[in-house]
C-alpha cells in the first residue's frame, strides 16, 4: 500500500494530526463497529491525547469537505467518529493484534514519520530564508516575499460550490 493512500487519511484536527475510525477500519479489513469496540474493551490504553471524538460540526464539515454523503439506508452517520493521534494509531496495534493490523500498522508509523520530516525541513527552509534575508539588501526584498507567499500554507476559503 503507498503511503499516499495514508497521507490522504491523515487529518489536522484541534492542533493534531490525526486518523478517523472509519478509515483506520478500512485499512485494517475490519468494520469500524469492531475497532470502536476493541477501543472501548481497552479504553485504559487511550487517554485523550491519544483519542477523541468528534464534535457534530467537526464530522458534518468533514464529511462536508469530503463529499461522502450517499444515498441510501444506513449512509449516514449514526455515531461521531473518533479521531486518533500518532499514539493511538501506535496502540491500535496493541488492540488489534492481526498479521494486517501489523503491516498497516508499520505503513501508518511511516508515513507520520515522513510528515514530520516533511515539515522539519519546511522550518530549516524557513530559518535559511531568514538568514539570506539578513544577509542581502533591499533589491532582494520583492524575491523574499515572493518565496515566503510560494511557502505559505493555503488560506481556508470556506467557499460554497454550486447555484444561488
Amino acid at each position: 500500500m503507498p503511503t499516499e493512500v495514508i497521507e490522504q487519511k491523515i487529518y489536522f484536527i484541534r492542533g493534531h494530526k490525526v486518523m478517523l475510525d472509519g478509515d483506520l477500519a478500512k485499512l485494517y479489513g475490519v468494520p469500524t463497529k469492531r475497532l470502536n469496540e476493541q477501543v472501548r474493551r481497552n479504553i485504559k490504553r487511550f487517554p485523550p491525547d491519544f483519542m477523541f471524538q468528534l464534535t457534530a460540526d467537526e464530522a458534518k464539515f468533514l464529511r462536508s469537505q469530503n463529499a461522502t454523503l450517499k444515498k441510501g439506508r444506513g449512509q449516514h452517520l449514526k455515531y461521531l467518529p473518533y479521531a486518533f493521534t500518532e499514539q493511538g494509531v501506535a496502540m491500535l496495534s496493541s488492540a488489534l493484534n492481526s498479521e494486517r493490523a501489523i503491516e498497516v500498522n508499520i505503513l501508518i508509523m511511516r508515513t507520520f514519520v515522513k510528515l514530520r520530516e516533511m515539515i522539519a525541513s519546511h522550518k530549516d527552509l524557513v530559518k535559511k530564508l531568514d538568514e539570506l534575508e539578513k544577509k542581502y539588501d533591499e533589491q532582494f526584498q520583492v524575491v523574499f516575499e515572493a518565496i515566503r507567499q510560494l511557502m505559505a500554507p493555503p488560506e481556508n476559503t470556506n467557499r460554497k460550490i454550486g447555484f444561488k
